[in-house]
């Protein structure tokens, strides 16, 4: 019998006169499965690391429960006392931030400005009850040392801007995996619509494994995409990006501080005034009706002090208001009501991401989504194994789904053009797809040397 005899007709790719989509399929396929082979260890440490971020509130209020709380005993002493005390342990120091005792049993903490790495002060916690030091830790933003390393090994494996672009590449394609494996979920051929949302119980188990894989893929998709497009904010370089076009369409987030005084000198933010000052500005601020936890912040010599509410649960609360630290006069205030659409929409964003929109309901939202994101992963390479191509002997070659179907020159110059666009907003997913793009290429070159018709293929 001769090879064309033992031959068939393979079921025929894109025509000519098909659709791009037709064409753009198979190439939509195989870098779903490229990506997720490469790019999957990317997305299971970030969501290792982000499911343990998860867990910072409870871990942080463990690890630091003698800075963070003190025992109630008596009526809270002057705010002034508690920073004077706080002031006597770091001579020499200007004040950054005061946080006054959110609630009975919490410390109040001063932060200080100190030869620390960017984003990190000094903090002194102060018994409110005593005005005794309870601990002095270098914190992060407003993060404890433990959420400081859990948030930092999250954003950059604690690599600093190297390591950013890891975080970059994984949130950059998160998304695209997301959305390719939309597409090759919802198009791929089915027994019955249903599987597209609901796993099968019955079949090979790659066949299992995949019905699972892309269920639970189109169920957290939702949830991939918020998480990929608020995790960007923080990256490097489309990070850097999204900041500058918010700027250019004034979306940023407004402020009163900063505030000049006329006719003011200003008053130093360290020594025996520190404590007095914040005592007259934080009074100031409630009397105008900003309740709530808050944190004052010394302005420069000459400047307005400003007092904003740290409330980021629902609903959110950062009022604030721009106080004369020598009159006590309000200045300028500033409701969070007043803020424009986007910069609320950005605030809510980056907190739902954090954790802290809504509480322990929002914790356990992104747990699901990081645990849904790990086994998708370890599903993918599963798969991959089950599929792979036989040690020799076997003479079974299993290339990737769609492996056989070229795409159309038209879908390649599509995504080509599109990476290229994405390329200008987000460098690394742009110059990283059109990597794929090539290296799809040289593969496909190789599956199909010269003289080797791939449209034929032999009867099992």
């Amino acid at each position: 019998m001769t090879t064309a005899s033992r031959t068939r007709p393979a079921t025929p790719g894109p025509s000519p006169r098909g659709t791009t989509f037709r064409g753009l399929r198979p190439l939509v396929t195989r870098i779903h499965f490229y990506a997720g082979l490469i790019v999957g260890p990317f997305l299971l440490v970030a969501a290792v690391t982000g499911l343990l971020y998860t867990l910072t509130p409870q871990i942080e209020r463990w690890a630091h429960s003698d800075a963070l709380y003190a025992p109630v005993s008596g009526p809270e002493l002057p705010v002034a006392e508690q920073v004077a005390a706080a002031v006597a342990t770091q001579p020499g120091l200007p004040v950054t931030e005061v946080r006054p005792s959110p609630g009975p049993g919490v410390t109040t903490r001063v932060s200080f400005d100190a030869d620390l790495p960017p984003s990190y002060n000094r903090t002194v916690f102060v018994d409110p009850y005593t005005a005794q030091v309870r601990a002095t830790l270098d914190t992060y933003a407003e993060w404890l040392p433990v959420r400081a390393v859990i948030d930092n090994l999250h954003r950059s494996l604690l690599l600093g801007p190297p390591g950013q672009v890891y975080s970059e590449l994984a949130a950059s394609w998160l998304a695209v995996l997301t959305v390719s494996g939309l597409v090759v979920q919802l198009t791929r051929r089915v027994r019955a619509r249903r599987e597209r949302l609901l796993p099968r119980a019955a079949g090979s188990p790659r066949s299992r494994l995949l019905s699972w894989h892309g269920a639970v893929g189109v169920w957290a998709s939702v949830g991939f995409l918020f998480l990929a497009a608020t995790g960007l904010t923080w990256s490097q370089f489309a990070g850097s990006n999204v900041s500058t076009l918010r700027t250019a369409l004034d979306w940023t987030t407004p402020s009163v501080s900063g505030t000049p005084l006329a006719g003011s000198a200003g008053v130093p933010v360290t020594g025996d005034t520190v404590g007095p000052d914040t005592e007259l500005v934080l009074d100031a601020a409630r009397a105008d009706g900003l309740t709530g936890p808050v944190e004052v912040l010394p302005g420069d010599p000459g400047e307005a002090w400003s007092v904003i509410g740290t409330v980021r649960s629902w609903p959110t609360q950062m009022d604030s208001v721009a106080v004369d630290p020598v009159s006590g006069a309000i200045v300028d205030r500033l409701a969070f009501d007043d803020w424009p659409v986007a910069a609320k929409l950005a605030r809510w964003g980056v907190d739902a991401h954090m954790g802290l929109l809504f509480g322990v309901a929002n914790q356990v939202a992104l747990a699901a989504l990081a645990s849904a994101l790990i086994v998708l992963v370890v599903w993918g390479y599963r798969m991959w194994w089950l599929r792979r191509p036989t040690l020799p002997g076997g003479r079974r070659y299993a290339g990737p789904p769609g492996s056989r179907e070229r795409p159309s020159p038209a879908s390649v110059a599509v995504l080509a053009a599109a990476a290229i666009g994405i390329g200008l907003a987000m460098p690394v997913l742009g110059i990283s797809l059109i990597a794929f793009l090539l290296l799809d290429a040289a593969l496909a070159a190789r599956r199909a040397p010269a003289g080797v018709d791939r449209t034929q293929r032999p009867v099992s």
